[in-house]
């Protein structure tokens, strides 16, 4: 991300980036599904050897990372790229931000920005549901059903036996 900013050549470095962010979500969005995974197998399996710190500490860090690498995902995906957003020239959006709708209230160029997308990736991971900024897409809507459920299963299955140990 810092090469686009330094150099002339911003379009290719624009798509080497694009590429290297997709294949991150892909490695570290497999990571995160293994690492719950595995969480869940040594609670079922040797709950007696995982006191309720350890389980509350993982969890609260699969979430995070959850909220995350699908915040950077959205980023990156929606209307083309940041790049593409900044030039206007960008792909029909995956979601509708309410700024989008309050014309009269907000500048006439903006633009999302990572805040934007950050706040989608959190809301989605707390909520399990879109909240202000609407799916447009299918890919937006699979996306979001896949974050929903990694938030869903970190925190009903994982912190709620956490916080039973640390109770007891």
């Amino acid at each position: 991300m810092a090469v686009v900013g330094l150099t002339a050549a911003k379009a290719r470095w624009l798509r080497i980036e694009r590429i290297v962010t997709l294949l991150f979500f892909v490695f570290v969005g497999v990571g995160i599904v293994v690492n719950l995974a595995s969480l869940i197998r040594e609670m079922v399996h040797r709950s007696a050897g995982i006191d309720g710190l350890q389980l509350l500490s993982s969890s609260i860090a699969v979430w995070v990372v959850n909220v995350l690498v699908f915040s950077i995902l959205y980023w990156q995906i929606d209307r083309g790229s940041p790049g593409a957003r900044a030039n206007k020239g960008g792909k029909k959006p995956d979601w509708l931000f309410p700024q989008e709708g309050a014309v009269e209230d907000v500048p006439a160029d903006w633009r999302p920005t990572f805040v934007d997308y950050l706040f989608l990736g959190f809301t989605t991971s707390t909520a399990f549901s879109p909240t202000d900024t609407l799916p447009l897409t299918s890919r937006a809507k699979i996306l979001m059903m896949l974050q929903c459920t990694i938030s869903l299963v970190t925190i009903v299955v994982v912190v709620s036996r956490a916080i039973n140990i640390l109770g007891n």
